[in-house]
Parts: structure tokens; sequence; C-alpha cells
């Protein structure tokens, strides 16, 4: 069976829409692609307000690439508590936080190297 090649841009576009479907909030969007030995290209970062909005979003990011591109996450951790659901697409890694959790890990200054993209919320 071959392996399809997932474009990187599509399936960026696409997880950020299933972030935006259910008003993810904060987007962030971590190139490591210049930072050697990274685990992969990109880390895409959001926030939602309470437990059940991060499994609403990390449900619905699931959900728009499946339909779209017919992929799914190599591995997804965090469902249970939905504190903090890491989706791990191999290229992407998505990290969907609550708010104050987001707050105090903040992996966005642990990736200082990285050019980050904010996206801005479209509500």
């Amino acid at each position: 069976m071959a392996v399809k090649e997932i474009n990187n841009d599509e399936l960026l576009a696409n997880i950020i829409k299933g972030i935006e479907d259910v008003k993810g909030n904060d987007i962030d969007i971590l190139d490591l692609r210049a930072i050697e030995n990274t685990v992969c290209d990109y880390f895409v970062i959001c926030n939602g307000n309470s437990n059940t909005q991060v499994n609403a979003i990390a449900s619905s990011v699931q959900k728009v690439v499946s339909k779209e591109l017919k992929d799914k996450p190599w591995h997804v951790e965090g469902t249970d508590n939905a504190e903090w659901i890491l989706m791990d697409y191999v290229s992407i890694v998505v990290h969907v936080f609550q708010k104050q959790i987001r707050e105090y890990y903040n992996i966005e200054s642990l990736w200082g190297d990285a050019v980050i993209t904010s996206i801005d919320n479209k509500y």
C-alpha cells in the first residue's frame, strides 16, 4: 500500500479551520524547520476556555483533517482531563490547551528561535 504524501500547507490550513470552527482562541503557528534536531516542522498552539471546548477543538481538527485530507493523527493524548491535548500529525504537532495551562507551560518561550505566526480570531 502506497503512503499518501500530505502537503504541510494543506494540513496547516485544515488544522486552523478545525480550530476556528469551534472558536479556538489565540492560535499560534511555530515554524521549527530552521531549528536543528526538532521533532517536527510546525507546532500549532491554541487554547479553549474549558475542558469541554478543548475536547471540541481536538475533535473538530480530527474531523476536518479526516474529511478533507483523509488523514488522521499518528498519536493523540490528553483527552481524559482535557487540560492539554496533544495531536501528532508527524510533521505538525497540535497543542490544544486550557488558557491557564497554556500560560503556565508557556511552550512558545521554550522555542524562542522559532518563527511565530499568530492567527487573528475571526469572531
